[in-house]
C-alpha cells in the first residue's frame, strides 16, 4: 500500500479560498493525511506588517489607517481584499520557492491566495511541484451561520459573509481563466476526498 508521501507529487499546496467557507479545518486534515506541515498565510501577513510602515505597504495598513473603510460598499471592500493579496504574493512566492527548493512539503492556506500568483508561478518560475485548489461556498447565507458560529460574539455578519461570497464568485472565475481548480466546500462528509482527488488528477 503506498504511503501519503509516496502519493504526492508536489511539495507546496496551496489551499486558498474566502474567509468563514470551513478551508482551515480542510487545511489541517490535509496536512495530517500526508504527515507534513502547515502555515496559515495570515501570519505572514501579521509578520509582514510588523516589519513595515504603511508608507511601504499601504495596502497592508489600509484597515488601520482608514477605519472608515469597514463602511465601504462590498466591492471596494473586495478590490481592497485583492490589492492586499497582491501585496503578499511574493511573500508567498518566496516561502514556497524555498519548499520546493529544500523538497520540504507544506500545506499554505489562507484568505490570501490567488489563481493569478500560482498561473504565473506555473509560467515564469517552473514551479510544477506546487499544488493549488480553492475553495467556496455557493450559499452566501452558510457564510453567514458559519460566522456566527466561529465567532458568536461578533454581532451581525451579513456585509461580511457577502464580501465573502463575492470573492468566493470572483474566485471561482479566476480558477476558470486559469484552468486551475476550485471547489464547493460541501458536502462536508466528502470534501477532503475530493480535494485529495482534484490534487491528484491536476495536470498542471
Amino acid at each position: 500500500m503506498e504511503t501519503p508521501s509516496a502519493m504526492r507529487a508536489w511539495d507546496v499546496l496551496l489551499l486558498g479560498g474566502p474567509s468563514g467557507v470551513g478551508k482551515t479545518g480542510v487545511s489541517y486534515r490535509l496536512a495530517r493525511h500526508f504527515d507534513i506541515g502547515i502555515t496559515e498565510v495570515d501570519d505572514l501577513c501579521i509578520a509582514l506588517k510588523a516589519l513595515t510602515t504603511p508608507e511601504q505597504q499601504p495596502a497592508l495598513h489600509y484597515w488601520h489607517t482608514h477605519p472608515e473603510a469597514m463602511h465601504w460598499p462590498a466591492q471596494e471592500i473586495l478590490a481592497l481584499r485583492l490589492a492586499v493579496c497582491r501585496a503578499l504574493a511574493p511573500v508567498v512566492e518566496a516561502v514556497a520557492a524555498n519548499h520546493v527548493e529544500t523538497r520540504t512539503p507544506i500545506v499554505l492556506e489562507g484568505d490570501y491566495l490567488l489563481p493569478e500568483t500560482v498561473a504565473q508561478w506555473r509560467l515564469s518560475k517552473g514551479m510544477s511541484r506546487v499544488k493549488a485548489v480553492w475553495l467556496y461556498e455557493p450559499d452566501e447565507s452558510q457564510i453567514t451561520r458559519n460566522y456566527a458560529l466561529r465567532e458568536p460574539d461578533a454581532g451581525e455578519q451579513s456585509k461580511r459573509a457577502h464580501v465573502s461570497w463575492l470573492f468566493g464568485n470572483w474566485l471561482q472565475a479566476e480558477c476558470h481563466r486559469h484552468n486551475l481548480t476550485a471547489l464547493p466546500v460541501r458536502p462536508w462528509d466528502s470534501t477532503l476526498e475530493r480535494m485529495l482527488l482534484a490534487i491528484r488528477d491536476d495536470g498542471n
